[in-house]
């Protein structure tokens, strides 16, 4: 962020210049050569309901004791719901079945959403104290979506604040550990889902996405994170933080459940005005089995490696595990080249400019009367600056200042104009190189999960590991992030994350490049060892 006392340079068109990439081998930490890929358990679900192999009882009752047995341990949920009505619905559900009536594509699939989205049977607190025992009363868009195909809403997942942070330990009740190793952060804000889903507590998640809040935190948790194009789903129950920014997005274990999930909450929604009309494609074609895949079945496809993203600030091991990606790409038939982006490093400073900005104005209504809990004042300004100063947390209330800060008279030109400036520049970077390239290449986080606690009083340090992902949000373009290998940490290695981005509401080809790297990474299990024991599918 620039201080007050800079003055602001003055910003230049950047050129994308394209070269050709040499890709540099690592030595990963494999498991065994014969690991299989990770199967769909949105369709293993179907399958074994649709043929009576198993209940949605059964299913609902395995996973609710290990999110039990696992939640004291890893914290990643504020609330759970109630096991006699998780229960019920599954009993509902096979009831369906048994009389052959026809059942949602997401039937006894069991489902963990941010706590900034709101359910209308469960707290909606986005992590705030200001919003403790807050129940909205209406389902958001994609919760409804979710519950009129079957799917069963297990509980509210932890997060920073309002969606504000990079670990998880901004929430305002409880710290969320990484399965991993429980003295690591699972990233965020939305660490609680990507803990829930790694962790296997429930199938899939939802989260948010401002700045890389779905991609960092599926990276750190090794599980699969999808960030849709802006607009491609309905903002629409979500609590906003900055609502040029905010995109709902989808957790999962393999590319198929991510791609199942966004494809089910997708498409155009009367109460949101910036959701899209354009049609949403069959995402499940894309999924073909490995059996049915060529030697070479990516040939052709351009892949272009963001120079700006394997260069000083990135740690060593997690480039050359990123590299072995891109190797794996090319061997797959891809055809690699090196790209750069001048514009990117100008991204991180705009982006805290704007999301402050917006949020400083979103976050006003939280006054104590409009909404909030209220603290008692003998006139209306100390009521409004009780509740606001006792129910916000320290962060929160930074972003705000930085915002109003921004946006007040003699200030809004040199910084909030000059932000938006940049993010057209670099808009206009990422349409240049994806008129290149088919998809674009970059680590996920510069890091692997850090320490609990490590970077929680050096914002500048946790803002930076944002690097990566904020210049995505800018440019309103989709990006999946999957995991592609280890480094060493934890007992068993610790995961690390490939970010692959695309052209706008092109999730679909992103999908399916992304599930054919899946498929054919070989000697890789993404289980952690907390519940490998446990886990057989």
């Amino acid at each position: 962020m620039l201080s007050s006392a800079q003055t602001p340079r003055l910003l230049r068109s950047p050129t994308t210049t394209t070269t050709t990439l040499k890709c540099f081998h690592s030595s990963p930490i494999p498991t065994s050569a014969s690991t299989p890929p990770p199967p769909s358990q949105i369709l293993t679900t179907r399958k074994s309901l649709l043929s009576r192999q198993t209940s949605a009882v059964d299913l609902a009752k395995s996973f609710l004791h290990r999110l039990r047995r696992h939640e004291p341990q890893l914290s990643s949920f504020l609330h759970v719901s109630p096991d006699e009505t998780v229960l019920k619905q599954a009993e509902e559900l096979d009831n369906k079945i048994k009389n052959n009536e026809e059942v949602g594509p997401l039937a006894g699939v069991l489902v963990g959403v941010k706590d900034n989205i709101c359910t209308y049977d469960m707290p909606s607190t986005a992590g705030s104290r200001l919003l403790e025992n807050y129940r909205p009363p209406f389902d958001a868009t994609v919760v409804r979506k979710l519950r009129e195909r079957g799917a069963i809403v297990v509980g509210k997942t932890n997060l920073d604040e309002f969606g504000m942070g990079s670990t998880t330990e901004g929430s305002a009740y409880q710290v969320t550990a990484n399965p991993w190793d429980l003295a690591r952060v699972p990233g965020g804000s939305s660490g609680g889902s990507a803990s829930a889903v790694s962790a296997r507590q429930c199938m899939v998640a939802l989260g948010s996405d401002t700045g890389g809040s779905v991609r960092q935190p599926a990276s750190f948790c090794g599980v699969v994170g999808l960030k849709p194009t802006y607009g491609r789903v309905s903002r629409y129950g979500l609590v906003a933080y900055a609502s040029s920014l905010d995109v709902i997005g989808c957790f999962g274990s393999s590319v198929a459940d991510a791609g199942i999930l966004l494809h089910t909450v997708s498409g155009h929604d009367k109460f949101d005005a910036t959701s899209s009309k354009r049609e949403v494609p069959n995402y499940a074609s894309q999924f073909v089995p490995i059996d049915y895949l060529e030697s070479k079945p990516l040939k052709g496809l351009r892949v272009g490696v963001i120079r700006e993203t394997f260069e000083d600030g990135v740690d060593s091991e997690v480039i050359s595990t990123v590299r072995d990606a891109v190797s794996h790409l090319e061997e797959l038939g891809c055809t690699v080249s090196e790209v750069s982006l001048p514009s990117y490093s100008l991204g991180l400073p705009a982006y805290y400019i704007l999301a402050s900005s917006e949020s400083s104005s979103n976050l006003s209504r939280y006054d104590g009367v409009r909404y909030g809990n209220q603290v008692f004042g003998d006139e209306l300004n100390s009521l409004y600056g009780d509740s606001r100063a006792q129910g916000f947390g320290s962060e929160v209330k930074m972003r705000i200042l930085m915002g109003t800060y921004a946006l007040s008279a003699g200030y809004y030109d040199a910084y909030y104009k000059r932000a938006q400036q940049v993010r057209t520049i670099i808009r206009n970077s990422f349409k240049d190189a994806l008129d290149k390239n088919d998809i674009l290449i970059s680590p996920a986080a510069p890091s692997v999960a850090y320490k609990i606690g490590e970077k929680k009083n050096d914002p500048l340090a946790m803002y930076a590991g944002d690097i990566m992902t904020v210049n995505v949000n800018l440019a309103g373009l989709p990006a999946l992030v999957l995991p592609c290998g280890f480094v060493e940490g934890g007992s068993a290695g610790l995961p690390v994350g490939f970010q692959m981005i695309g052209a706008a509401f092109d999730e679909e080809k992103l999908l399916k490049i992304g599930h054919i790297f899946e498929q054919t990474l070989q000697g890789y299990s993404f289980v952690p060892p907390l519940v490998a024991d446990e886990w057989t599918c």
